[in-house]
């Protein structure tokens, strides 16, 4: 047997014995940093959607920094419907249902409703706007936007 062909069996035997050593019965095969990676990367994309959805319908009565316009479009900033329940939030902006933490006539205007939007759509827009214009608040995920709005 050749040098080569000892040194390209030994390599494999070493992949073969790590990827072994790390993998336990019932795990994934990615390892956790691998995990995590594709996590972030996840998230990344979802923020993307999320403010590319934001900019795209939501800047011109809310603007760009989220404050809105006093007196005719509410602030996001410290908003208790952006921060509060994913699912009065998810009524409020796709059925046009107004949450009850949201008191009626304080604002001349009305909500557009968008019902087009899809349950991730929806999810990448609420954490969006739940992690920006100073708000600290978990993200949303599609399977609650859906579930809250019966599908």
């Amino acid at each position: 047997m050749s040098t080569r062909n000892v040194l390209a069996i030994l390599l494999l035997a070493a992949a073969i014995a790590a990827c072994s050593a790390k993998k336990k019965p019932g795990e994934p095969q990615a390892s956790a940093s691998a995990a995590t990676a594709a996590a972030a990367t996840a998230s990344d994309a979802a923020a993307e959607v999320g403010a590319r959805i934001y900019s795209g319908n939501c800047v011109p009565c809310h603007q760009q920094n989220g404050v809105g316009i006093p007196s005719v479009y509410p602030s996001l900033a410290g908003s208790s419907v952006v921060l509060g329940d994913p699912a009065q939030l998810a009524l409020w902006v796709i059925r046009g249902q107004r949450p009850a933490s949201m008191p009626a006539g304080r604002y001349p205007t009305q909500m557009l409703q968008f019902g087009w939007m899809k349950p991730a759509d929806a999810a990448a827009l609420f954490s969006y706007l739940r992690s920006n214009f100073g708000n600290s608040a978990a993200p949303v995920d599609a399977a609650a936007v859906a579930k809250a709005l019966g599908q």
